[in-house]
């Protein structure tokens, strides 16, 4: 037993070292330099946007890249602070402090842990696709409208954090552009859009990251250009080992900041398997989503306690990862041991980086989230899809990501009730029925293939799951028929599963029926529904002779039943 448990969580790296050799090390080393190089004007770019210092946004994705490379069900996931998390946490930073972000990451790595315990992992895929879409794509337009004060170089001491007075106030302060802080960002942006036509492997943020943090330190130091805003101007980053420090967890802390910490667990589940996934695709691998959740978890459980914010799988420096022959975990566990050196050797250098540049790398990680293609084509679907596309998109970009994803797992929860309600069927049969091709038809004889009916009996056929929706839909179709008949045949063969409501509907039903006289017989029950029916009222109320094993069997009994009815009308018109 607990050898299958750990079996079934065991993390990636374990299985990949196995069969590990030099040339696998190889790949994994170079792929590992690159991506950490990559991941560290990203992980210092998150962390400014987020609301906290750039070494923050270091530590993160020293750590829990380490942790989710080490611990994670993917061989290639590439973990850390995401574009995804700004918006979330930027606005419990502003509420909360630095101390209340720490308090929800716990919680929600906790959260991840649990999810990865109780195999919830393969239902977050099941999410709605129109609502990951609709989050993404509101959540990269906040991301864009928090960098226009940056890539412009705006004069503004205090931006709001509502989207709407934030444009306001942009729109007002348009005349205090700063044109050479514009020409950097805009230049970053035109770098990195221009990179892949030249290189597939080193990618146009680090490019446009070098090239003009050089370009700037020229202007500064031979030209005399000192309007342009860098890290150092703001930030000072301590080139030293994260040091530890306790969290003051309190009940009410914890109820406070429940709501965000389970909309942190829902987003790093959804974006860390949607991440693997296409990891999945590309690799021809398969991740275990369980462990990765699990992995996840951990990561975001440990990381608050070194200063760090929430971290999840990064699509894009995963796709790097992959790109630079990446091919086992060994090389997400040398990207953060490469960022760790980064850091204490050359963190002084990262001070010189422009924060228009930053801007304008964010602002194409905005525009690759936005996913506006398939925005455009979800929009072409269904009313449903695009309501539930623009609802999810406005509550993120209008109120918050908390409300969003909240009301967005409402939706998906009642669009699947919706469909699974239409997928079952409830149809009506008098006179005979056909059962030629039916699995129940267990005789050669062709005249057993018409099954006829007596006088006064009918045949309900459920197909698909009785649950509450259903049930109601099936009362409403008894109510509708206008003949009374004697006897009901209720045919079950279809159904896979009953809920506690649609056992209470069918047992309300049964008892109504035997009111009006009318008798109810039970067909091709499976053992499953049958065993739900016999912790219930219903074999008291129909009689266990009058619950069938097959249709054959129902309608022996429902022709010996209506003999009966009719031999005693004709008892009760002799009498008269």
């Amino acid at each position: 037993m607990l050898k299958n448990i750990l079996n079934e969580f065991q993390p990636s790296l374990f299985l990949s070292l196995k069969n590990y050799n030099k040339e696998k090390f190889v790949a994994d080393l170079m792929a590992g330099l690159i991506v950490g190089i990559v991941a560290l004007p990203l992980a210092i770019a998150f962390g400014i946007s987020s609301g906290v210092t750039p070494e923050k946004g270091i530590v993160t994705a020293i750590i829990a890249g380490f942790i989710i490379s080490f611990l994670g069900g993917s061989k290639v996931q590439i973990g850390g602070p995401t574009g995804a998390f700004i918006v979330i946490v930027y606005g419990i930073v502003e509420q909360y402090g630095v101390t209340g972000l720490a308090i929800a990451t716990v919680l929600a790595g906790i959260m991840l842990v649990l999810m990865g315990v109780l195999k919830l992992g393969t239902v977050i895929k099941f999410i709605p696709y129109p609502i990951v879409v609709g989050f993404t794509a509101g959540i990269a337009l906040t991301i864009f409208s928090t960098q226009i004060k940056d890539l412009f170089g705006l004069s503004i001491d205090k931006v709001p954090s509502d989207f709407f007075a934030k444009w306001g106030v942009y729109i007002r302060h348009l005349d205090t552009i700063n044109w050479w802080a514009a020409t950097v960002g805009i230049l970053s942006v035109v770098i990195i859009f221009l990179t892949p036509k030249f290189s597939r492997k080193i990618p146009g943020s680090l490019i446009a990251i070098v090239f003009m943090t050089v370009v700037v330190l020229v202007m500064k130091n031979h030209f005399g250009i000192t309007g342009i805003d860098t890290i150092g101007d703001r930030f000072i980053i301590n080139s030293q080992l994260p040091q530890t420090s306790p969290i003051g967890f309190s009940i009410e802390s914890i109820r406070m900041l429940f709501p965000s910490a389970f909309t942190i667990a829902m987003l790093g589940a959804i974006e860390s398997l949607l991440s693997a996934t296409v990891a999945d695709g590309v690799m021809g691998t398969k991740h275990n989503s369980n462990v990765e959740l699990m992995a996840q978890g951990v990561a975001n459980i440990i990381t608050p306690f070194f200063g760090g914010i929430p971290a999840t799988g990064a699509i894009a420096r995963t796709m790097t990862n992959i790109n630079n022959g990446g091919r086992t975990p060994v090389a997400g566990v040398i990207h953060a041991i490469v960022l760790l050196l980064i850091l204490l050797f050359l963190g002084d250098l990262t001070k010189h980086i422009p924060m228009a540049c930053l801007a304008g790398v964010l602002v194409v990680v905005a525009y690759n989230m936005s996913e506006w293609r398939s925005f455009r084509s979800l929009a072409k679907q269904s009313k449903s899809t695009l309501a539930v596309l623009l609802t999810t998109f406005t509550l993120t970009v209008v109120f918050d990501l908390t409300i969003a994803i909240e009301v967005g797992l409402v939706l998906a929860i009642f669009l699947f009730l919706k469909r699974m309600t239409e997928s079952t069927q409830v149809s009506v049969t008098t006179g005979k029925i056909d059962i030629s091709k039916d699995i129940e038809s267990h005789s050669g004889n062709l005249q057993d293939e018409v099954l006829h009916l007596p006088k006064g009996v009918e045949v309900y056929e459920i197909d698909g799951p009785f649950f509450f929706g259903v049930a109601n839909k099936f009362d409403d179709i008894m109510r509708e028929i206008g003949e009374r008949a004697y006897i009901r045949i209720i045919r079950m063969r279809k159904v896979p599963f009953i809920d506690a409501t649609g056992l209470n509907n069918l047992q309300n039903l049964c008892k109504n029926s035997r009111k009006e006289k009318i008798q109810v017989i039970l067909s091709g029950v499976n053992d499953n529904v049958r065993a739900s029916i016999e912790k219930s009222k219903i074999p008291d109320i129909v009689g266990e002779e009058n619950i069938c094993s097959n249709i054959h069997a129902a309608v022996e009994r429902a022709k010996i039943l209506n003999e009966a009815i009719e031999k005693e009308k004709r008892e009760h018109h002799k009498h008269h």
